[in-house]
């Protein structure tokens, strides 16, 4: 079952490199920018899919990927314990990404905007990636959970 993870997790890493949303980067892209968008991403993915029936599959997509992530960081060079404080990080600025768009869609635009700057500090017109955001946000409810477990899309 592993292997309809890895979908969803090349799913996630499909549209975090989408290259527009760089754009407005005051600066060339590098790791901790295209994880926060990941992690963003993955904050809606389970905002969108979280009820009671999906609960223990979401829980072992959630592990899977930031699995996924340690991976990724331990290929970078980190030694063991400087992964430990890495993760620690990335984790806590995933929770504060899931709390801040817990309530997205009763947010107004300024609210919104509001909360990404809070995770994208180097990006400029994150107007633009507010309104990326809310397209993304709907696309996922217009789709089933088993899609993204079943095949990989290009963003």
């Amino acid at each position: 079952m592993s292997e309809n993870y890895i979908n969803v997790y090349n799913n996630l890493i499909n549209y975090s490199r989408n290259k527009d949303l760089y754009r407005s980067l005051n600066r060339k892209d590098n790791f901790s920018d295209r994880l926060t968008l990941f992690l963003i991403h993955f904050a809606f993915f389970l905002k969108t899919f979280k009820n009671k029936e999906n609960k223990v599959i979401l829980q072992k997509i959630y592990d899977f990927n930031f699995r996924q992530l340690e991976l990724s960081i331990r290929e970078i060079g980190y030694g063991d314990q400087s992964i430990n404080k890495k993760m620690k990080i990335y984790l806590n600025l995933f929770h504060a990404i899931v709390s801040e768009i817990h309530f997205w869609d009763k947010l107004d635009k300024n609210e919104k905007l509001k909360k990404l700057s809070s995770f994208l500090v180097d990006f400029n017109e994150i107007d633009i990636l507010v309104d990326y955001f809310d397209d993304f946000y709907t696309n996922l409810s217009k789709k089933n959970l088993n899609f993204f477990l079943k095949s990989v899309i290009s963003a």
